[in-house]
């Protein structure tokens, strides 16, 4: 199961993409924190802030 799909991101504004980002961040660095660091959870988070990262390159791209 997808933690953010893409198109929620697609249907966010700007500030609440930058508080999903941190959001995430943050449950990343406690997912970390824990013993089990193999931990599916773990890898979904790094790729929901993946797909805002990419979703802000490819808009900034389209900007110009």
């Amino acid at each position: 199961m997808k933690l953010l799909n893409y198109k929620d991101i697609e249907k966010m504004s700007g500030a609440d993409l930058a508080s999903k980002l941190q959001e995430l961040k943050f449950s990343l660095i406690k997912a970390n924190v824990t013993a089990n660091k193999a931990n599916a959870k773990t890898k979904e988070i790094k790729r929901a802030i993946a797909r805002i990262h990419t979703f802000k390159a490819s808009h900034k791209e389209a900007a110009k």
